[in-house]
């Protein structure tokens, strides 16, 4: 394992549970908990925090302020942006038609997760989509299909049921948040962006 320093200056917090494979890098900041496996040449950015029993792939590539709750396995093609939250036992696939007695790691599938995305608990993601930024995945829901950026997901499968802001909370019909007070635009084009940053 390799440290990589960045302004902080706090090495990596490592569980002696926890499992660290050949080839991992790890910036400052960031906490793996009990009974996680970190396999070859994953990069994890600053200041995450890997709960119990988490397994991160091989290549994987985590950004910074990443926070992965108890029992999720992110596998190789998985990516994530900074700021992502991983709830409880969500689930990411990285095959379309896995077999166990077919060997198909040359199929492995794509998946972005961009920065600032909420995966709620026990939700599955198939593989092969993007996930756009700051959208926020309900508890339980199943996506099948790229996501836009800023959408509330729910259901089976996972449809569009409303917006969210970055602050993470539902935005009323005139697409403002009423925890923060900030607006937001909707444009057939660009989708959802914020207006006053």
């Amino acid at each position: 394992m390799s440290y990589a320093q960045g302004m902080t200056g706090t090495k990596p917090w490592i569980h002696p549970s926890s499992i660290i494979d050949q080839g991992v890098t790890i910036s400052d900041g960031t906490k793996i908990w009990h009974f996680s496996h970190i396999m070859e040449n994953v990069n994890i950015g600053s200041n995450c925090i890997l709960g119990q029993n988490v397994m991160i792939g091989r290549g994987v590539n985590m950004g910074s302020g990443c926070k992965i709750q108890n029992n999720v396995s992110i596998f190789s093609g998985v990516i994530l942006e900074d700021d992502v939250f991983c709830g409880p036992s969500c689930v990411f696939t990285n095959v379309v038609y896995p077999r166990a007695s077919i060997e198909k790691k040359n199929q492995f599938q794509e998946t972005k997760v961009r920065k600032g995305v909420t995966i709620g608990a026990n939700a599955t993601i198939l593989c092969g989509i993007e996930i756009g930024k700051y959208a926020f995945i309900g508890a339980g829901s199943v996506v099948t299909s790229s996501v836009e950026p800023f959408a509330l997901m729910m259901g089976n499968p996972a449809r569009r049921v409303g917006w969210v802001g970055e602050y993470g909370e539902p935005l009323d019909s005139d697409l403002i948040c009423k925890k923060t007070g900030d607006e937001y635009k909707y444009d057939e084009g660009s989708g959802l962006t914020r207006c006053n940053k």
